[in-house]
Order: C-alpha cells, then structure tokens, then sequence
C-alpha cells in the first residue's frame, strides 16, 4: 500500500499546477481522466510496438473491425494505435494538444468511450489555451502506474482516495463514489459463505451484479474473494451506474482486467425505459448468481416517479416493484427490489443478496391498503426471502456518520435458516482510526471481519445474536371503535348497530402470533368495555424494531452515588469562585 499512498500524493500535487486557472471544484476534471489515461498507457507499454507493427500489416486489408485482432496483440480487451504514448507527447511540446487528441482517438472504442465519459476534450483545449496542457502531461508521464507496480485492486483505493479528496475541497459527498472496503469485504464473506463448496469446484463460473457499482470496488473485491478462495473459479462482473466520471473509472478497471467491457452499464438502475436522455435499467431481464449494492441512502425518487408508478401499477408482481413503493423522500427498497428482481429462480440455484441500508427500511411506512414501505418488508419477510440483518457500527462511512444495516437475501435458504431471520449486532466491533477521513472515525479490523462472520455462520443465540421466527416481526394494525354518545345514549345506525365516534377513535399493533380477540379482552377491554374492532379497517404490516430486541437494562445509579458527586461538584465549584474573586 505504500506505492498507492506515495502514488496518490503524487497525483494530488498535480493539481497545484491548476491553481488559480481552475476552481478547486473542477480539479477532477482534468486530474481523474489524466490517471486514467496512464494507467491504460502503462498497461499497453510492454505490447505498443507490436501492435503498431500489427496495425500496419493489417490497416490496408478490408477487414471491417480490426479491433479484434489488435487487442489479441496487445493482450487485452482494448488496444492503442496511435503512434504516441506518454513518452513521446512530451517528446514535442509545441503540438501537444493535436498529438493527445491522435493518442486517445488511436484506442480501441471501448477504451476511447471511457475517456469521453470525462468530457475530457474540453480540458485540453481549457489547459492548452492556459500553457498547462504539456506542464500536468509531463508530471503524470513521470509516475509508474503500471500493473507490475500498482496492482488493479490497489488503483481502485486510488482513485477512491482522490475522488475523496476531490469530493471533500468541493463539498460534496464522497460516500455516494464508493464504500469503505472493510464493509465490501464483510458483504462479500456474508454473500459467498453458505456457497463456499459450490465456488471452489474446478471450473465454476459465476455472476455478480452492482446496480449503484461507483468505481466498482464490490465487484473488484469479490472477485478477489474468489479468486484467493479457488483460482480455477472465474466470477464474472456486471455493474450499473449513473455518474459518468464513476462508471468511466469502473470500466476502465474492467477493461483492465480482462472482463467483458459491455458487463459495466450508464444509466439510472430504476427506470425502466430508456429515452434520450437517461437510459434505465440495461440488465432488466438479466439473473444473476449473486448481487451486491450500497445504494445512496435517503435518495429522492422524483424524478423518475413517473415511470417507476407506471411500473408498479401496470406490471404489478411481473415487474419490479409489484410489492409497493416507498416514499419519495427515499427510494433504498427501490434499488432493492430491482435488485431482487434479478435473483435466479430456486430451482436454478437461487441467488443471494447483500445490501447496505440506513435504519429507515426496518420500520418506516405503516400499514394500510395502499402498498407502501411496511408491504414491502411483509412481502420479503412472508416470502422466506430475509436471511439476515447485520447492525454496524456507526462513523464507518465517508459521508454519514448514522447507523447502517447489511440485509442479507438469499430465495434458496439453507434448511435450519427457513422460515427464521437472523439479526446480529455488532455495533461494538470496531477501532477508532488514528485519522478520520470526513465522517468516517471507526473502521473493521481483520479480526472484527472473522468474528462477525462466525456470528452469522454460527447461526446461534447469543448477546449478539438473535433468531426469529418470520411472524414474529409481524402484526396486525386494528382500528378500536367506541360509540358514538348523544344525550347519555349510544346513537345507532338505521341497522340498530352502534355509530363509531370518530374523536375517540384509537388503533392498536396486536403481533400476529397472538390471538386479536384475547389481546383485546386482556388489553383493551378491562379500560373500556364498550369498544369494538371494525374488522374491515385492519392491515397487517411488518418491522423490525432492532433496538427492542437488543435492549439491555441499565440500572439506574443509587441516590447515595447521585448526592456524593453533587457535594463533590458543590465542593469543586465553590472552590473555583474563591480562585476568580481573590
């Protein structure tokens, strides 16, 4: 990790060169496609002269797409036939700006369409008009980023760690780039765990799929869980995303590595069309083995409201969202049930799914006939589709310092998990860091990964772990009628029952387990023997009040302990008056 440290401070003091011509808020535009650009340089180095050799025997043939060819020479999925690279652009100061611009139009398409994602021709002509163009060419033309030095999973805490930097000088959110790799690492135990004699048969291939995949370090880092766990397996990624500096370093990556460049996809996971503008979802008819998000917490849907009602009121359960929608305010079951979508059917071998929430999905929305968030947890829950929630410990993200949740679903339970939920607490695994970065002062150590991973693999009872029944988050939400009073008399309807009285009108959650009419003898009735249920007003809703379940008692202190700190206090202030007025 040293070369990553050294490597981005290097590159961040690039950015000092745009001091004055630049706002700080603009720096990524020019710092984030340039660290691209010589990381795919680097890479091509050791084959450049054999594809410019390759391209001229072929160039003069009619073949229609010589990409093909040219990549099986450079020995990856993307090539460069300009004749220059970084080398020799600063070899020729005065055409810099023409000689880029031959450079990036000799990559192969897929490569060329990544640079375009920045927008980056309008920064050489900004840089050149400002005589920076050859000054930050040549200081990025001066550091190693090649394969050798700094390995795939090393360039993505790179660009993590300057798209942080970027994000904090600008004020915005870092956090909606990328998650802390401690936390993709715990999801990636969570999500392969029960499935570790399946993945390490020789030859297995499988799917993951990220619908908010950022710089795609949950797919980066499950396919280095894999590949550590089985090298004969091979994990094929596919991701989604809509920032198009994101999805431009998120490719970029792939196209490193040798996955398919057309896996990772631009646009807004949960629209369902595409239009000129926005695409939508580009996998809207995939499956996947597993998938794996984190999507932006609290995020407003208005935009794509539309659509996403039309969805749910047409397509009803045969889209995405059959289940109902959230509020506006906040779309997280959105990416969620799009997500679930996408799970293979049982009979397939099912899927798992991990996802990171805010505490706001456990329990917000209340039960009613309109489907909303409280609908959406009963069709999970009552489907045998939640495995387990994980309650993490606070200050782990770059952006918020609240409480989070991985949800684990999986449609293909293991036989002691069925019809059980697991709920484990572990919001006191943590250390504090030496240094925060933004909101983010508590990381996982290794050992917090192993141990919170044997919670959850154990799958027994303890003080940090729970296990329910699916009912027991369940209830029934009853409204409790009394009558309606008019001179000391119960006023009736034309069928001699009594009028309900509106003012007095209450509601009641009765747990599902329990028997309505024995809860209201026992509860209700001994305070008010008049009242009844109006049966046709009753829905069942579902939450998972996790705090409830994991509440210790504290005893309060005894009054002699209270009383010997206040004269101790009493004492110390007294004390310090006699100091000011002497």
């Amino acid at each position: 990790m040293t070369n990553v440290k050294e490597s981005a401070n290097f590159i961040w003091s690039i950015a000092d060169l745009l001091r004055g011509d630049y706002k700080q808020s603009d720096y990524g535009k020019v710092v984030l496609p340039f660290t691209v650009l010589r990381r795919l340089d680097c890479v091509l180095k050791a084959t450049k002269a054999e594809v410019l050799k390759k391209h001229e025997q072929v160039k003069s043939m009619n073949i229609q797409n010589l990409d093909p060819i040219l990549n099986k020479v450079a020995g990856y999925n993307f090539h460069n036939s300009s004749l220059f690279d970084f080398d020799k652009l600063i070899a020729d100061p005065n055409n810099i700006a023409s000689n880029l611009r031959n450079y990036i139009n000799g990559f192969s398409e897929e490569a060329r369409e990544i640079i375009e994602q920045f927008e980056f021709d309008n920064q050489i002509t900004k840089l050149d008009e400002a005589n920076l163009l050859f000054m930050v060419l040549k200081r990025f033309q001066e550091i190693d980023l090649h394969p050798e030095q700094i390995s795939s999973m090393e360039m993505g805490y790179m660009f993590e760690e300057l798209i942080r930097k970027f994000a904090e000088i600008s004020n915005e959110t870092a956090g909606e780039h990328f998650t802390p790799r401690e936390v993709i690492r715990l999801m990636v135990n969570l999500l392969f765990m029960n499935d570790r004699e399946i993945l390490t048969q020789k030859g297995i291939v499988k799917t993951i799929f990220d619908c908010c995949a950022g710089t795609g370090g949950m797919l980066s880092v499950a396919e280095e869980y894999l590949n550590e766990l089985n090298p004969d397996a091979r994990l094929e990624v596919f991701g989604q995303e809509l920032n198009p500096e994101s999805y431009a370093i998120c490719k970029s990556d792939m196209l490193i590595k040798g996955q398919k460049p057309d896996n990772i996809a631009k646009g807004n996971s949960l629209k369902s069309k595409d239009d000129i503008k926005l695409k939508g979802d580009q996998f809207i008819n995939h499956k996947f083995d597993y998938l794996i998000t984190n999507p932006p917490f609290g995020v407003k849907w208005g935009k794509v409201q539309k659509e996403v009602t039309e969805e749910h009121q047409s397509l009803g359960h045969g889209g995405r969202f059959g289940a109902g929608l959230p509020s506006v305010s906040d779309g997280s079951f959105l990416f969620l049930m799009s997500l679930m979508s996408k799970m293979k059917p049982k009979d397939q071998g099912g899927s798992r799914l991990a996802i990171v929430f805010n505490g706001s999905p456990l329990f917000s929305g209340s039960p009613s006939s309109k489907k909303n968030e409280s609908s959406i947890r009963q069709w999970i829950i009552e489907n045998d589709l939640l495995e387990a929630v994980i309650a993490l410990p606070n200050q782990l993200f770059y952006n918020t310092g609240i409480n989070t949740y991985i949800w684990i679903i999986s449609n293909n339970k293991a036989k002691e998990r069925k019809g059980k939920v697991q709920l484990i607490n572990a919001v006191d695994y943590f250390k504090k860091m030496s240094k925060s970065l933004g909101s983010k002062r508590n990381e996982l150590s290794d050992q917090h990964l192993q141990d919170i991973t044997k919670l959850y693999g154990d799958f027994e009872e303890n003080e940090h772990c729970k296990i329910f029944d699916n009912k027991d988050f369940g209830y029934s939400k009853v409204t409790v009628e009394r009558p309606l009073m008019k001179n000391g008399k119960v006023v009736k309807d034309n069928k001699g029952n009594p009028k309900p009285d509106a003012k007095l009108r209450d509601t009641e959650n009765i747990p599902l387990k329990e028997d309505i009419e024995n809860y209201m003898k026992r509860e209700v009735l001994p305070h008010v023997p008049d009242a009844w249920i109006d049966e046709k007003k009753t829905n069942v809703g579902y939450e998972i009040n996790f705090t409830k379940y994991f509440y210790q008692y504290k005893p309060l202190r005894s009054l002699a302990d209270i009383k010997k700190d206040i004269l101790a206090l009493e004492e110390e202030t007294d004390g310090l008056i006699k100091t000011v007025l002497a």
